[in-house]
């Protein structure tokens, strides 16, 4: 399968904007994630140099080792005192160590700056992702754009929630289901099933222990999940009346929960340049301790471990790696591409026709042909937001530009088919989205 989509090479941009960062005003920020949607300098930009640049491939120990002592060392949050972790385990690593504001209260550009840092998550990846947080969950029009990891943050707080032309305090990701955070995660519970979409849940957790394969890359341990993640989809489906898979929290974000932790947590080394998630590593993590059968949990303790590096430079987790991992499960069970949910009873879920949905400007047949996949989710986002953050900000065209200008890079160049909305009509079956309306 031939995949055209746009990539972005981090070895210049890093070295001047993302490893130093110096402050940035709304200008730069723009400007910033445009660069690095629109870059398209990366060796895996042709599908067929995919192989070529994985065998070249080659472990640095200096450059690839991430810091876990001095002002990065370890320090556990003070969750009574407000501290902030939520379901992220990647994030409130970076926060327990440091690299992001202990408070767990972020700005955009730093998040940027420590995924790419500390795991080497790209800047076309970790550019939208960070947009997309602080717009939807965070405060986009403070002077310093950001936004919760875990819960709700008053407004005010270091300039990154300022308050000012926001209409009330920001959700954070806790706050965020089916916008951000979804059904069917690998190791959180339902939110309307368990109740909180934070708590790592053991027993997700131990299946997803004993799914990894061990002493194997990191690449054929992601591929070797897929039973797993099929088994947390059908699980939903038996478990959760309000089940609600939509487009964007659904279908390409929940994937991120079996992909990043072999992708971007996996420890590299020489025997293994791109990885190796083992289940030590894994464990501390996502903040867990003892033998199997016996794990405990401990909530907002996620750690990096010492002596861990990060993916090799140059070789940086792009949108074209995710979407690759999408559609590889995507294509072994159609249904982990859909859109749709439960009808209000266990095990009565219903797709959406995505032709209906979209208005006849899509297929759900070919979704997984080409670039059609990011057309579509990247297009709803931009077409929905709007009516999704309606209220939100006092001037809505404004706090949306770091995302249009993350999303409009993005595209440039797929010749996407032109989705100007869609027909909301076709959720209203689903009692889960009529919990939370405004999921994407």
């Amino acid at each position: 399968m031939k995949l055209l989509l746009p990539l972005v090479s981090l070895t210049a941009v890093l070295t001047s904007q993302v490893i130093a960062f110096p402050p940035l005003d709304p200008t730069a920020i723009h400007a910033l994630l445009k660069r690095g949607a629109e870059a398209k300098d990366c060796p895996l930009s042709h599908p067929g140099t995919h192989q070529q640049t994985k065998r070249q491939l080659t472990f640095d120990p200096v450059a690839q080792h991430v810091t876990t002592s001095g002002k990065y060392a370890w320090k556990a949050p003070n969750l009574a005192a407000g501290d902030k972790r939520g379901p992220c385990p990647g994030l409130n690593a970076l926060a327990n160590h440091g690299y992001l504001p202990h408070n767990g209260i972020a700005p955009m550009v730093d998040i940027i700056q420590a995924v790419s840092q500390v795991y080497g998550l790209a800047l076309d990846l970790g550019g939208f992702l960070a947009a997309y947080g602080t717009v939807f969950e965070g405060d986009a029009l403070s002077l310093t754009p950001g936004y919760s990891i875990g819960g709700p943050a008053s407004t005010g707080l270091g300039g990154i929630l300022s308050g000012l032309g926001i209409t009330r305090t920001p959700s954070g990701l806790s706050g965020s289901h089916n916008n951000y955070e979804g059904d069917t995660s690998a190791t959180r519970g339902d939110l309307y099933v368990v109740g909180n979409n934070d708590l790592l849940q053991i027993d997700f957790f131990q299946q997803y222990y004993d799914a990894l394969l061990e002493n194997t890359p990191a690449s054929q341990q992601y591929s070797a999940l897929f039973n797993f993640r099929q088994s947390r989809f059908n699980y939903s489906i038996e478990t959760n009346p309000y089940f609600f898979f939509p487009q964007f929290a659904g279908a390409l974000v929940t994937p991120a929960g079996y992909i990043f932790p072999p992708a971007l947590m996996s420890n590299k080394s020489a025997k293994y340049p791109e990885g190796y998630l083992d289940k030590e590593t894994f464990k501390s993590f996502f903040a867990v301790t003892g033998e199997r059968g016996n794990f405990k949990y401990q909530p907002g303790y996620e750690r990096i471990p010492d002596n861990w590096y990060k993916r090799a430079i140059g070789h940086e987790f792009t949108t074209v790696d995710f979407i690759l991992g999408v559609l590889e499960f995507g294509l072994r069970d159609p249904r982990l591409l859909s859109v749709g949910g439960n009808t209000g009873t266990p095990n009565s879920f219903t797709g959406i026709d995505v032709t209906a949905l979209t208005k006849g400007v899509f297929n759900g047949a070919t979704l997984a042909q080409g670039s059609n996949l990011q057309c579509f989710i990247f297009q709803l986002i931009q077409a929905e937001a709007p009516s999704v953050l309606t209220g939100l900000y006092e001037d809505l065209t404004t706090a949306l530009q770091p995302l249009v200008d993350s999303i409009q890079g993005s595209l440039k160049g797929l010749n996407c088919p032109q989705l100007v909305g869609l027909d909301r009509s076709q959720y209203e079956k689903f009692p889960g989205w009529k919990k939370s309306p405004s999921g994407l």
